[in-house]
Protein backbone atom coordinates (compact mmCIF):
# COMPACT_ATOMS: atom_id res chain seq x y z
CA UNK A 1 0.00 0.00 0.00
CA UNK A 2 2.90 2.16 0.90
CA UNK A 3 4.30 1.74 -2.47
CA UNK A 4 1.24 2.94 -4.15
CA UNK A 5 0.96 5.99 -2.45
CA UNK A 6 4.42 6.66 -3.08
CA UNK A 7 3.63 6.13 -6.84
CA UNK A 8 1.14 7.74 -6.84
CA UNK A 9 2.35 11.16 -4.95
CA UNK A 10 5.05 10.62 -7.83
CA UNK A 11 3.04 10.71 -10.03
CA UNK A 12 1.18 13.90 -9.04
CA UNK A 13 4.55 15.70 -9.00
CA UNK A 14 5.31 14.86 -12.33
CA UNK A 15 1.78 16.20 -13.86
CA UNK A 16 2.39 19.25 -11.82
CA UNK A 17 6.10 19.54 -13.73
CA UNK A 18 5.08 18.54 -16.78
CA UNK A 19 1.92 21.04 -16.44
CA UNK A 20 4.34 23.58 -15.40
CA UNK A 21 6.61 23.48 -18.03
CA UNK A 22 4.02 23.78 -20.52
CA UNK A 23 1.89 26.83 -18.38
CA UNK A 24 1.31 30.24 -20.15
CA UNK A 25 -1.16 33.03 -19.50
CA UNK A 26 -3.49 31.09 -20.94
CA UNK A 27 -3.33 27.80 -19.44
CA UNK A 28 -5.33 26.75 -16.55
CA UNK A 29 -4.53 24.32 -14.04
CA UNK A 30 -7.26 23.49 -12.09
CA UNK A 31 -6.58 20.12 -9.39
CA UNK A 32 -9.29 18.83 -7.18
CA UNK A 33 -9.37 16.14 -4.83
CA UNK A 34 -10.78 13.08 -6.68
CA UNK A 35 -11.10 12.55 -10.49
CA UNK A 36 -14.07 12.00 -12.54
CA UNK A 37 -14.41 8.06 -13.20
CA UNK A 38 -15.08 8.14 -16.90
CA UNK A 39 -15.48 10.32 -19.23
CA UNK A 40 -18.64 9.18 -20.55
CA UNK A 41 -21.55 11.29 -19.38
CA UNK A 42 -23.90 8.53 -19.12
CA UNK A 43 -21.63 6.15 -17.15
CA UNK A 44 -22.26 8.10 -13.75
CA UNK A 45 -24.27 10.36 -12.30
CA UNK A 46 -22.34 12.51 -10.08
CA UNK A 47 -21.17 16.30 -9.78
CA UNK A 48 -17.74 16.02 -10.33
CA UNK A 49 -18.66 13.35 -13.24
CA UNK A 50 -21.27 16.44 -14.77
CA UNK A 51 -18.48 19.25 -13.93
CA UNK A 52 -15.59 17.34 -15.71
CA UNK A 53 -17.30 16.45 -19.11
CA UNK A 54 -20.27 18.97 -19.32
CA UNK A 55 -17.19 20.94 -20.49
CA UNK A 56 -16.95 18.59 -23.85
CA UNK A 57 -20.56 17.58 -23.88
CA UNK A 58 -24.09 19.66 -23.84
CA UNK A 59 -26.88 18.86 -23.38
CA UNK A 60 -30.81 20.61 -25.41
CA UNK A 61 -30.74 23.32 -21.96
CA UNK A 62 -27.87 24.79 -20.77
CA UNK A 63 -27.67 26.81 -17.90
CA UNK A 64 -26.94 30.48 -17.50
CA UNK A 65 -24.81 32.27 -14.53
CA UNK A 66 -27.87 32.19 -12.23
CA UNK A 67 -28.48 28.31 -13.15
CA UNK A 68 -31.65 29.35 -14.91
CA UNK A 69 -32.15 27.69 -18.11
CA UNK A 70 -30.44 28.57 -21.34
CA UNK A 71 -30.72 27.38 -25.14
CA UNK A 72 -28.36 25.10 -25.62
CA UNK A 73 -27.74 22.48 -28.72
CA UNK A 74 -31.90 23.31 -28.76
CA UNK A 75 -32.55 26.95 -29.75
CA UNK A 76 -36.27 26.61 -28.90
CA UNK A 77 -38.94 24.09 -27.09
CA UNK A 78 -42.66 24.43 -25.63
CA UNK A 79 -45.37 22.25 -24.86
CA UNK A 80 -47.55 21.04 -27.59
CA UNK A 81 -50.23 19.25 -25.58
CA UNK A 82 -49.78 18.21 -21.80
CA UNK A 83 -47.33 15.22 -22.59
CA UNK A 84 -45.55 16.29 -25.57
CA UNK A 85 -42.77 18.79 -25.75
CA UNK A 86 -41.28 19.97 -29.07
CA UNK A 87 -37.81 20.95 -29.46
CA UNK A 88 -36.10 23.06 -32.04
CA UNK A 89 -32.38 21.98 -32.71
CA UNK A 90 -29.53 24.02 -33.31
CA UNK A 91 -28.72 23.85 -37.01
CA UNK A 92 -24.90 23.80 -37.85
CA UNK A 93 -23.62 22.08 -34.78
CA UNK A 94 -20.59 19.89 -34.85
CA UNK A 95 -19.08 17.11 -33.29
CA UNK A 96 -15.80 17.65 -32.25
CA UNK A 97 -15.03 14.83 -34.79
CA UNK A 98 -17.06 17.20 -37.87
CA UNK A 99 -19.65 15.16 -37.79
CA UNK A 100 -23.05 17.22 -37.86
CA UNK A 101 -25.50 16.91 -34.94
CA UNK A 102 -29.07 16.43 -35.59
CA UNK A 103 -31.69 14.64 -34.20
CA UNK A 104 -30.68 11.33 -34.83
CA UNK A 105 -27.90 12.16 -32.46
CA UNK A 106 -30.83 13.15 -29.56
CA UNK A 107 -32.93 10.03 -30.19
CA UNK A 108 -29.48 7.77 -29.79
CA UNK A 109 -28.52 9.76 -26.85
CA UNK A 110 -31.97 9.73 -24.84
CA UNK A 111 -32.22 6.10 -25.77
CA UNK A 112 -28.56 5.14 -24.42
CA UNK A 113 -29.63 6.90 -20.94
CA UNK A 114 -32.02 3.84 -20.71
CA UNK A 115 -29.58 1.04 -21.87
CA UNK A 116 -28.01 -1.52 -19.18
CA UNK A 117 -24.98 0.36 -17.62
CA UNK A 118 -26.62 3.84 -17.53
CA UNK A 119 -26.71 5.58 -14.35
CA UNK A 120 -28.64 8.19 -16.12
CA UNK A 121 -32.20 6.43 -16.38
CA UNK A 122 -33.92 8.40 -13.25
CA UNK A 123 -33.62 11.00 -15.72
CA UNK A 124 -35.47 9.27 -18.31
CA UNK A 125 -37.75 7.18 -16.79
CA UNK A 126 -40.99 9.07 -17.82
CA UNK A 127 -40.39 9.16 -21.10
CA UNK A 128 -42.82 7.17 -23.60
CA UNK A 129 -41.29 7.98 -26.94
CA UNK A 130 -38.64 10.14 -28.47
CA UNK A 131 -39.23 11.01 -32.25
CA UNK A 132 -37.80 12.58 -34.85
CA UNK A 133 -39.75 15.31 -36.87
CA UNK A 134 -37.00 16.25 -38.97
CA UNK A 135 -33.33 16.78 -38.73
CA UNK A 136 -33.71 19.39 -36.66
CA UNK A 137 -36.60 18.97 -34.61
CA UNK A 138 -37.79 16.27 -31.86
CA UNK A 139 -40.40 15.65 -29.72
CA UNK A 140 -41.01 14.44 -25.88
CA UNK A 141 -43.67 12.33 -24.90
CA UNK A 142 -44.05 11.15 -21.63
CA UNK A 143 -46.24 8.79 -19.79
CA UNK A 144 -47.65 11.96 -17.72
CA UNK A 145 -47.94 15.91 -17.81
CA UNK A 146 -44.12 16.60 -17.39
CA UNK A 147 -43.80 20.62 -16.76
CA UNK A 148 -40.14 20.72 -15.86
CA UNK A 149 -39.01 18.16 -18.61
CA UNK A 150 -36.50 21.27 -19.94
CA UNK A 151 -34.90 20.83 -15.96
CA UNK A 152 -35.09 17.74 -15.91
CA UNK A 153 -32.47 16.59 -18.97
CA UNK A 154 -30.43 19.92 -19.02
CA UNK A 155 -27.37 17.37 -17.78
CA UNK A 156 -28.19 14.54 -20.28
CA UNK A 157 -25.43 14.98 -22.35
CA UNK A 158 -25.92 14.70 -26.61
CA UNK A 159 -23.49 11.94 -27.81
CA UNK A 160 -22.66 11.07 -31.68
CA UNK A 161 -24.66 8.65 -33.07
CA UNK A 162 -22.27 7.30 -35.23
CA UNK A 163 -19.27 8.16 -33.01
CA UNK A 164 -20.41 5.59 -30.56
CA UNK A 165 -21.52 3.37 -33.27
CA UNK A 166 -17.83 3.47 -34.69
CA UNK A 167 -15.83 3.23 -31.57
CA UNK A 168 -18.45 0.03 -30.03
CA UNK A 169 -19.82 2.68 -27.19
CA UNK A 170 -23.32 2.09 -27.94
CA UNK A 171 -24.15 1.74 -24.38
CA UNK A 172 -22.38 2.85 -21.15
CA UNK A 173 -20.50 0.72 -19.44
CA UNK A 174 -21.76 -0.26 -15.31
CA UNK A 175 -19.18 1.06 -13.53
CA UNK A 176 -20.24 -1.14 -10.52
CA UNK A 177 -19.02 -4.24 -12.49
CA UNK A 178 -15.66 -1.80 -13.54
CA UNK A 179 -15.70 -2.43 -17.08
CA UNK A 180 -14.65 0.01 -19.52
CA UNK A 181 -15.44 0.96 -23.48
CA UNK A 182 -14.29 3.77 -25.37
CA UNK A 183 -16.08 6.39 -24.01
CA UNK A 184 -14.58 6.04 -20.59
CA UNK A 185 -11.18 7.36 -22.01
CA UNK A 186 -12.10 9.47 -25.01
CA UNK A 187 -14.67 11.48 -25.77
CA UNK A 188 -16.37 13.88 -29.04
CA UNK A 189 -18.86 16.32 -27.65
CA UNK A 190 -19.97 19.17 -29.17
CA UNK A 191 -18.88 21.59 -26.01
CA UNK A 192 -16.20 24.71 -25.90
CA UNK A 193 -14.08 22.39 -24.84
CA UNK A 194 -12.24 18.72 -26.69
CA UNK A 195 -10.43 16.25 -24.49
CA UNK A 196 -7.11 15.92 -26.06
CA UNK A 197 -5.44 13.55 -22.91
CA UNK A 198 -6.89 11.77 -20.38
CA UNK A 199 -4.53 9.40 -17.89
CA UNK A 200 -6.85 9.11 -14.79
CA UNK A 201 -6.03 8.95 -11.55
CA UNK A 202 -3.33 11.18 -13.13
CA UNK A 203 -4.20 13.94 -15.55
CA UNK A 204 -6.81 14.97 -17.74
CA UNK A 205 -6.12 17.94 -20.76
CA UNK A 206 -8.75 20.04 -22.39
CA UNK A 207 -8.07 22.19 -25.19
CA UNK A 208 -10.45 25.07 -26.59
CA UNK A 209 -12.74 23.94 -29.10
CA UNK A 210 -11.63 26.61 -31.99
CA UNK A 211 -15.27 25.61 -34.01
CA UNK A 212 -17.25 25.91 -30.55
CA UNK A 213 -20.91 27.14 -31.88
CA UNK A 214 -20.85 29.15 -28.95
CA UNK A 215 -19.79 32.38 -27.17
CA UNK A 216 -16.44 31.48 -25.32
CA UNK A 217 -16.53 34.21 -22.40
CA UNK A 218 -12.68 32.85 -21.17
CA UNK A 219 -9.53 33.26 -22.36
CA UNK A 220 -8.08 29.34 -21.35
CA UNK A 221 -6.91 28.02 -24.20
CA UNK A 222 -6.17 24.44 -22.23
CA UNK A 223 -7.35 23.42 -19.26
CA UNK A 224 -4.83 20.86 -17.17
CA UNK A 225 -6.95 18.78 -14.27
CA UNK A 226 -5.22 16.95 -12.27
CA UNK A 227 -6.94 15.01 -9.19
CA UNK A 228 -4.56 15.60 -5.82
CA UNK A 229 -6.25 13.67 -3.17
CA UNK A 230 -4.17 15.04 -0.26
CA UNK A 231 -5.19 17.75 1.35
CA UNK A 232 -1.96 19.08 2.39
CA UNK A 233 -0.18 18.76 -1.14
CA UNK A 234 -3.54 20.07 -2.71
CA UNK A 235 -2.91 23.83 -0.79
CA UNK A 236 0.31 23.77 -1.58
CA UNK A 237 0.42 23.47 -4.87
CA UNK A 238 -1.90 26.17 -5.00
CA UNK A 239 0.00 28.69 -2.59
CA UNK A 240 3.24 27.77 -4.50
CA UNK A 241 1.85 28.78 -7.73
CA UNK A 242 2.05 25.20 -9.36
CA UNK A 243 -1.65 25.25 -9.89
CA UNK A 244 -4.31 27.89 -10.04
CA UNK A 245 -7.80 26.60 -9.02
CA UNK A 246 -8.16 23.81 -6.74
CA UNK A 247 -11.13 22.80 -4.51
CA UNK A 248 -12.03 21.94 -2.05
CA UNK A 249 -10.28 23.85 0.22
CA UNK A 250 -9.83 22.16 3.67
CA UNK A 251 -11.96 24.07 6.07
CA UNK A 252 -8.83 24.32 8.04
CA UNK A 253 -7.00 25.80 5.55
CA UNK A 254 -9.16 28.58 4.56
CA UNK A 255 -7.57 31.59 6.38
CA UNK A 256 -4.77 30.15 5.41
CA UNK A 257 -5.15 30.34 1.69
CA UNK A 258 -6.87 34.26 2.06
CA UNK A 259 -4.12 35.14 4.01
CA UNK A 260 -1.57 34.19 1.55
CA UNK A 261 -0.08 37.58 -0.85
CA UNK A 262 -0.92 35.57 -4.48
CA UNK A 263 -4.29 33.68 -3.57
CA UNK A 264 -8.09 33.50 -2.19
CA UNK A 265 -11.04 31.94 -1.40
CA UNK A 266 -13.89 31.82 -3.03
CA UNK A 267 -16.61 30.34 -0.51
CA UNK A 268 -20.53 30.00 -1.27
CA UNK A 269 -23.40 28.21 0.20
CA UNK A 270 -23.92 24.64 -2.07
CA UNK A 271 -27.49 22.70 -3.23
CA UNK A 272 -26.00 19.49 -1.91
CA UNK A 273 -27.34 17.34 0.95
CA UNK A 274 -24.73 14.87 2.80
CA UNK A 275 -26.88 11.88 4.37
CA UNK A 276 -26.86 8.64 5.32
CA UNK A 277 -28.80 5.45 4.20
CA UNK A 278 -29.73 2.24 5.43
CA UNK A 279 -30.47 -1.23 4.19
CA UNK A 280 -33.62 -1.09 4.48
CA UNK A 281 -35.09 -3.86 1.79
CA UNK A 282 -33.04 -7.32 3.25
CA UNK A 283 -34.25 -9.89 5.48
CA UNK A 284 -30.71 -9.95 6.64
CA UNK A 285 -28.02 -7.23 6.72
CA UNK A 286 -24.72 -8.10 4.53
CA UNK A 287 -22.21 -6.65 7.07
CA UNK A 288 -23.60 -6.87 10.42
CA UNK A 289 -23.34 -8.88 13.59
CA UNK A 290 -27.29 -9.39 14.07
CA UNK A 291 -28.34 -12.74 11.96
CA UNK A 292 -31.43 -13.78 11.18
CA UNK A 293 -33.17 -10.04 10.49
CA UNK A 294 -32.61 -6.60 9.80
CA UNK A 295 -32.70 -3.75 12.54
CA UNK A 296 -33.24 -1.50 10.00
CA UNK A 297 -36.59 -2.74 9.42
CA UNK A 298 -37.33 -0.83 12.43
CA UNK A 299 -38.01 2.67 12.79
CA UNK A 300 -36.96 2.52 16.32
CA UNK A 301 -33.07 2.15 15.39
CA UNK A 302 -33.48 4.32 13.02
CA UNK A 303 -34.65 7.08 15.46
CA UNK A 304 -31.86 6.04 17.74
CA UNK A 305 -29.11 6.72 14.74
CA UNK A 306 -30.96 10.18 13.74
CA UNK A 307 -31.05 10.67 17.83
CA UNK A 308 -27.35 9.43 18.15
CA UNK A 309 -25.79 11.99 15.93
CA UNK A 310 -24.21 15.20 17.12
CA UNK A 311 -24.87 17.08 14.11
CA UNK A 312 -24.28 20.68 15.66
CA UNK A 313 -20.72 19.01 17.53
CA UNK A 314 -19.49 17.75 13.45
CA UNK A 315 -20.39 21.27 12.36
CA UNK A 316 -18.34 22.35 15.20
CA UNK A 317 -15.30 20.07 15.19
CA UNK A 318 -15.40 18.58 11.55
CA UNK A 319 -16.75 21.01 9.42
CA UNK A 320 -15.44 23.97 11.51
CA UNK A 321 -18.72 25.98 10.84
CA UNK A 322 -18.61 25.96 7.64
CA UNK A 323 -21.99 23.07 7.30
CA UNK A 324 -25.82 23.87 7.47
CA UNK A 325 -27.80 20.97 9.62
CA UNK A 326 -30.38 19.95 7.83
CA UNK A 327 -33.55 17.76 8.72
CA UNK A 328 -34.53 17.48 4.67
CA UNK A 329 -33.01 15.96 1.95
CA UNK A 330 -32.90 19.16 -0.03
CA UNK A 331 -31.34 22.48 0.76
CA UNK A 332 -32.40 25.96 0.82
CA UNK A 333 -33.05 27.05 -2.86
CA UNK A 334 -33.94 24.10 -4.41
CA UNK A 335 -37.84 23.82 -4.84
CA UNK A 336 -39.75 22.73 -2.59
CA UNK A 337 -37.65 23.22 0.33
CA UNK A 338 -39.60 24.76 3.16
CA UNK A 339 -37.68 26.20 6.18
CA UNK A 340 -40.54 25.46 8.64
CA UNK A 341 -40.14 21.63 7.93
CA UNK A 342 -36.37 22.21 8.32
CA UNK A 343 -36.55 21.26 12.49
CA UNK A 344 -34.68 17.82 13.21
CA UNK A 345 -35.02 15.85 16.01
CA UNK A 346 -33.15 16.97 19.46
CA UNK A 347 -29.40 15.42 20.09
CA UNK A 348 -30.22 12.66 22.50
CA UNK A 349 -28.16 9.67 23.36
CA UNK A 350 -30.02 8.41 26.43
CA UNK A 351 -33.28 9.23 23.98
CA UNK A 352 -31.48 6.87 21.65
CA UNK A 353 -30.15 4.34 23.93
CA UNK A 354 -33.94 3.60 25.07
CA UNK A 355 -35.13 2.50 21.31
CA UNK A 356 -32.17 0.75 20.86
CA UNK A 357 -33.23 -1.17 23.93
CA UNK A 358 -37.02 -1.72 23.11
CA UNK A 359 -36.15 -2.50 19.55
CA UNK A 360 -34.76 -5.55 21.33
CA UNK A 361 -30.72 -4.07 21.17
CA UNK A 362 -29.90 -2.90 24.14
CA UNK A 363 -26.08 -4.10 23.76
CA UNK A 364 -25.89 -2.25 20.24
CA UNK A 365 -24.61 -4.72 17.21
CA UNK A 366 -21.83 -4.14 15.08
CA UNK A 367 -22.57 -2.43 11.82
CA UNK A 368 -20.21 -1.53 8.40
CA UNK A 369 -19.95 1.64 7.35
CA UNK A 370 -18.89 2.93 3.76
CA UNK A 371 -17.51 6.62 2.66
CA UNK A 372 -15.83 7.99 0.63
CA UNK A 373 -12.68 9.90 0.93
CA UNK A 374 -12.10 12.16 -1.48
CA UNK A 375 -15.29 13.40 -3.06
CA UNK A 376 -17.49 15.17 -0.11
CA UNK A 377 -16.08 18.09 2.71
CA UNK A 378 -14.10 15.85 5.43
CA UNK A 379 -16.21 12.90 4.24
CA UNK A 380 -14.50 10.62 6.14
CA UNK A 381 -13.55 12.70 9.43
CA UNK A 382 -17.78 13.09 9.11
CA UNK A 383 -17.99 9.14 9.01
CA UNK A 384 -15.23 8.95 11.93
CA UNK A 385 -17.37 11.45 13.66
CA UNK A 386 -20.90 9.51 13.30
CA UNK A 387 -18.91 6.29 14.62
CA UNK A 388 -17.85 7.87 17.82
CA UNK A 389 -21.08 9.55 18.52
CA UNK A 390 -22.95 5.99 17.39
CA UNK A 391 -20.60 3.77 19.64
CA UNK A 392 -22.34 6.12 22.90
CA UNK A 393 -25.25 3.63 22.03
CA UNK A 394 -23.37 0.46 22.26
CA UNK A 395 -23.41 0.88 17.89
CA UNK A 396 -19.69 -0.74 17.14
CA UNK A 397 -19.27 0.86 13.42
CA UNK A 398 -16.38 -0.59 11.17
CA UNK A 399 -15.79 2.42 8.94
CA UNK A 400 -14.13 1.68 5.72
CA UNK A 401 -13.14 4.68 3.86
CA UNK A 402 -12.21 4.49 0.40
CA UNK A 403 -11.81 6.41 -2.56
CA UNK A 404 -14.69 7.15 -4.90
CA UNK A 405 -13.25 5.18 -7.72
CA UNK A 406 -14.13 1.92 -5.79
CA UNK A 407 -16.79 3.22 -3.36
CA UNK A 408 -19.25 4.20 -6.35
CA UNK A 409 -19.30 0.68 -7.84
CA UNK A 410 -19.67 -0.72 -4.39
CA UNK A 411 -22.36 1.20 -3.30
CA UNK A 412 -24.22 1.78 -6.74
CA UNK A 413 -24.55 -2.25 -6.50
CA UNK A 414 -25.88 -2.17 -3.39
CA UNK A 415 -22.69 -3.84 -1.55
CA UNK A 416 -23.80 -1.96 1.40
CA UNK A 417 -25.64 -1.89 4.84
CA UNK A 418 -24.73 1.76 6.00
CA UNK A 419 -23.34 4.37 3.76
CA UNK A 420 -23.16 8.27 3.48
CA UNK A 421 -24.20 9.96 0.23
CA UNK A 422 -24.78 13.70 -1.37
CA UNK A 423 -27.09 14.43 -3.48
CA UNK A 424 -27.61 18.05 -5.09
CA UNK A 425 -31.14 17.64 -7.36
CA UNK A 426 -29.55 18.59 -10.59
CA UNK A 427 -33.08 20.45 -11.60
CA UNK A 428 -32.61 22.92 -8.71
CA UNK A 429 -36.65 20.93 -7.53
CA UNK A 430 -36.79 18.88 -5.21
CA UNK A 431 -39.06 16.08 -7.80
CA UNK A 432 -35.59 14.97 -8.45
CA UNK A 433 -34.70 14.12 -5.37
CA UNK A 434 -37.58 12.57 -4.98
CA UNK A 435 -37.47 10.44 -7.97
CA UNK A 436 -34.03 9.44 -8.07
CA UNK A 437 -33.36 9.13 -3.96
CA UNK A 438 -36.97 8.34 -1.94
CA UNK A 439 -38.97 6.66 -4.72
CA UNK A 440 -39.59 2.76 -4.40
CA UNK A 441 -36.79 1.34 -6.42
CA UNK A 442 -37.94 -0.02 -9.74
CA UNK A 443 -35.87 -0.99 -13.43
CA UNK A 444 -36.82 2.28 -15.31
CA UNK A 445 -34.88 4.17 -13.06
CA UNK A 446 -36.84 5.22 -10.20
CA UNK A 447 -35.23 4.82 -6.74
CA UNK A 448 -31.78 4.35 -9.23
CA UNK A 449 -30.14 5.82 -6.14
CA UNK A 450 -31.95 5.34 -2.80
CA UNK A 451 -29.05 2.59 -2.66
CA UNK A 452 -30.77 1.11 0.91
CA UNK A 453 -34.07 0.81 -0.48
CA UNK A 454 -36.65 2.74 1.16
CA UNK A 455 -40.01 2.29 0.66
CA UNK A 456 -43.41 3.73 0.85
CA UNK A 457 -45.95 3.81 -2.21
CA UNK A 458 -47.66 6.57 -0.46
CA UNK A 459 -44.19 8.69 -1.72
CA UNK A 460 -44.28 7.36 -4.81
CA UNK A 461 -48.01 8.02 -5.50
CA UNK A 462 -47.44 11.68 -4.79
CA UNK A 463 -44.12 11.89 -6.63
CA UNK A 464 -45.76 11.18 -9.99
CA UNK A 465 -48.69 13.24 -8.94
CA UNK A 466 -46.30 16.56 -8.10
CA UNK A 467 -44.39 15.66 -11.85
CA UNK A 468 -47.76 16.30 -13.49
CA UNK A 469 -48.77 18.76 -11.19
CA UNK A 470 -48.89 22.74 -13.01
CA UNK A 471 -50.66 24.34 -10.25
CA UNK A 472 -47.79 26.04 -7.72
CA UNK A 473 -49.44 25.71 -4.95
CA UNK A 474 -51.57 22.06 -5.29
CA UNK A 475 -47.71 21.09 -6.14
CA UNK A 476 -45.70 22.37 -3.44
CA UNK A 477 -48.41 21.29 -0.35
CA UNK A 478 -47.84 17.76 -2.22
CA UNK A 479 -43.72 18.06 -2.07
CA UNK A 480 -44.41 19.16 2.09
CA UNK A 481 -46.82 15.90 2.35
CA UNK A 482 -44.07 13.96 0.99
CA UNK A 483 -41.02 15.54 2.94
CA UNK A 484 -43.31 15.02 5.92
CA UNK A 485 -44.09 11.16 5.34
CA UNK A 486 -40.31 10.54 4.78
CA UNK A 487 -39.55 12.14 8.04
CA UNK A 488 -41.55 10.17 9.94
CA UNK A 489 -40.37 7.09 8.28
CA UNK A 490 -37.27 8.21 9.56
CA UNK A 491 -36.29 6.94 5.28
CA UNK A 492 -32.71 8.46 5.36
CA UNK A 493 -30.59 10.37 7.92
CA UNK A 494 -29.60 13.89 6.77
CA UNK A 495 -26.87 16.00 7.85
CA UNK A 496 -25.72 18.29 6.55
CA UNK A 497 -25.10 21.24 3.52
CA UNK A 498 -21.59 21.64 2.93
CA UNK A 499 -20.33 25.11 1.98
CA UNK A 500 -18.05 25.64 -1.29
CA UNK A 501 -14.74 26.44 -0.97
CA UNK A 502 -12.35 27.28 -3.84
CA UNK A 503 -8.90 28.47 -3.80
CA UNK A 504 -7.59 30.27 -6.93
CA UNK A 505 -4.62 32.40 -7.63
CA UNK A 506 -5.70 36.23 -7.61
CA UNK A 507 -5.08 36.16 -11.28
CA UNK A 508 -7.91 34.09 -12.00
CA UNK A 509 -11.27 35.47 -12.39
CA UNK A 510 -14.49 32.39 -12.63
CA UNK A 511 -18.08 32.09 -12.01
CA UNK A 512 -18.77 29.64 -8.62
CA UNK A 513 -22.45 28.08 -9.32
CA UNK A 514 -23.90 26.43 -6.32
CA UNK A 515 -23.90 23.06 -7.49
CA UNK A 516 -20.20 23.30 -7.52
CA UNK A 517 -19.73 22.77 -11.99
CA UNK A 518 -16.70 24.56 -12.85
CA UNK A 519 -17.47 25.63 -16.65
CA UNK A 520 -13.91 26.37 -17.89
CA UNK A 521 -15.47 28.56 -20.75
CA UNK A 522 -16.08 31.23 -18.21
CA UNK A 523 -12.51 31.18 -16.71
CA UNK A 524 -10.00 34.27 -17.07
CA UNK A 525 -6.33 34.20 -16.48
CA UNK A 526 -5.12 37.86 -15.87
CA UNK A 527 -1.10 38.35 -16.99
Amino acid sequence: MKFKQSLLSALVLCALSATNFAASAQTLRVANQGDALSMDPHSLSESLQFSVTGNVYEGLVLRNKDLSLAPGLATAWKQTSPTVWRFELRKGVQFHDGTPFTADDVLFSFARTQADGSDMKSYTNDFKEVRKINDFTVEIETKAPFPILPDVISLVYMMSKKWCETNQAVKPVDRRKGIENAASFRANGTGPYRLRERQPNVRTTFTRNGGYWGKIEGNAQEVVFTPIGNDATRVAALLSGEIDVMEPVPVQDIDRVNGAPGTKVMAGPELRTIFLGMDQKRDELLYSSVKGKNPFKDKRVRQAFYQAIDIDGIKRTVMRGASTPSALMVAPGINGFLAEQNKRLPYDPEAAKKLMAEAGYPNGFELAMNCSNDRYVNDSKICQAVAANLSRINVKINLQAETKGTYFPKVLRRDTSFYMLGWTPSTYDAHNALNAVLSCVDDKGAGQFNLGAYCNPKVDELTKKIQSETDKSKRSAMIKEVFDIHAADIGHLPLHQQALAWGMSKKVELVQLADNFMLFKWVTIKK
